[in-house]
């Protein structure tokens, strides 16, 4: 049981042990090893057993910010020792494509450089760790079983154009179709259709008895198609669907690639439909999300002796908009009576958007720091006594940035006041990373090997 807390370090310390616990308890290795054990001569995945003895490879292949993390565990779980008990013969090699400051040495699982850190768009590199991929499921077997590991951030880390597009012409329609408004789910129509990997690619490429995905979800609802543009599940879309997307949102079809709408127009007239992946040889499976980490920071919380509001993990929404909601919330509690009994922990997750404004002017930051900067401006007359917030992505990415988030307390908003730094200022530009990194209130963990959006913490001492 905690004690009355009325310290802003004493708060800010619980606030981002609360934050840590959610991460931890989407640990990237912790969520493998919670569903796939090798017991004697039997593997077990999620409830589903295969003997050994009867594998020739177990090939690990995909993609993601949680790609390290996963692979390492799938090396200790089928161990040179582990192997040799089960009498089994079978091998372990892969491939995996993460971001470069992702890459660590493995034994025999290949951690594949696949785009810089902290961008979050496709590379040449990552396109030829696709195609690495796509050789070895390729040239499985029926012996072989095929372990796909997905996360967060592995839709650009496995770029495969189909045949006569190049991944210029692809990251031109991309840019075209952002500037014409298009939503997520249009960009993922379109982009399903012009690629290997994507949209069931992957499964319908592998050549392996089975095939089990790992999936560590960064979408709100875990939809599987989706998540890292599912690779290993049917697509719903069609290349009908995509054209007209291309129509309606380009404003000019000339500057369309020749060989995007050549493409699509071919795969529409030829009504190419794509075999339907056999479920009874592919099995997709989520083995941690942002309700995981929201939960286990509602039980740390609780642990310190927090009353906890637990918000849920489904918050989208406009960054700044929520945290000023947030910074609201926090002040009805700090002023209510009733609540002054006991400390209070405001707990929740998702993913919201920045609103980017135009500017020619440097700027730099996410959409944790853009909404913990909201929260400041909102308390800025109020003050942050008694409070602590703090907003942090759970893969340590926030943007383009070396920052996972922000927090703010009443230190930062007396420093941010004492360096005549207004919130106002900053956020008309998204600058929030250069506000942070002068009030002191940057949130840094490095990578964290796991992705499943954000989790937000609120603390309000007694």
């Amino acid at each position: 049981m905690g004690l009355p807390m009325k310290n802003s370090e004493t708060l800010s310390e619980h606030a981002r042990l609360i934050w840590q616990a959610g991460v931890n308890a989407v640990d990237s290795g912790r969520l493998v090893k919670d569903v796939v054990s090798v017991d004697g001569h039997l593997l077990t995945i999620d409830g589903a057993s295969v003997d050994l003895r009867k594998l020739s490879r177990i090939v690990v292949v995909g993609a993601g910010k949680a790609g390290a993390g996963m692979a390492a565990a799938l090396e200790e779980i089928f161990s040179t020792e582990a192997l040799r008990r089960a009498d089994a013969t079978c091998e372990l090699l892969g491939w995996v494509n993460v971001p470069a400051d992702c890459v660590r040495p493995l034994s025999r699982i290949c951690l594949h450089a696949a785009r810089p850190a902290g961008v979050n768009e496709p590379t040449a590199d990552g396109v030829a760790g696709s195609q690495k991929i796509l050789e070895l499921v390729q040239g499985l077997e029926e012996s072989d079983l095929c372990l796909v590991v997905l996360s967060g951030g592995g839709s650009a880390l496995l770029p495969a154009p189909v045949d006569g597009i190049s991944l210029q012409d692809k990251q031109t329609i991309t840019q075209l179709l952002m500037r014409g408004g298009a939503t997520i789910n249009e960009l993922n129509c379109v982009r399903k259709q012009l690629s290997q990997i994507k949209g069931g690619g992957l499964a319908r490429a592998c050549r392996s008895g089975r095939m089990v995905t790992l999936v560590i979800s960064d979408v709100i609802g875990d939809p599987l198609d989706v998540i890292a543009s599912g690779p290993t599940v049917d697509d719903s879309s069609t290349p009908a669907e995509a054209l007209e997307i291309v129509s309606r949102l380009v404003a000019n079809i000339a500057d369309v690639p020749p060989s995007i709408l050549h493409r699509l127009r071919r795969d529409v007239s030829e009504a190419d439909q794509q075999p339907r992946i056999d479920t009874e040889r592919v099995r997709n499976l989520v083995i941690g999300n942002n309700e995981v980490a929201v939960l286990a920071a509602a039980s740390k919380a609780d642990e310190l002796g927090y009353r906890v509001v637990n918000q849920g993990s489904g918050m989208a929404g406009v960054a700044a908009e929520v945290g000023r909601k947030l910074a609201e919330s926090c002040l009805a509690i700090r002023n209510d009576e009733a609540t002054r009994a006991k400390p209070v922990c405001v707990i929740s997750g998702g993913e919201p958007v920045v609103q980017l404004a135009e500017t020619k002017l440097a700027r730099k930051g996410g959409r944790n720091q853009e909404l913990v900067l909201a929260a400041c401006q909102r308390l800025w007359d109020d003050g942050a006594d008694r409070m602590a917030i703090l907003s942090g992505g759970t893969d340590g990415e926030d943007g383009p940035t070396d920052a996972a988030g922000a927090f703010l307390d009443a230190f930062v908003i007396n420093e941010a006041q004492r360096l005549c730094l207004q919130p106002a200022d900053f956020l008309a530009i998204n600058n929030s990373y250069e506000f942070f990194n002068r009030a002191g209130g940057l949130l840094k963990t490095g990578p964290t090997h796991t992705n499943v959006m954000d989790l937000r913490v609120a603390v309000v001492g007694s």
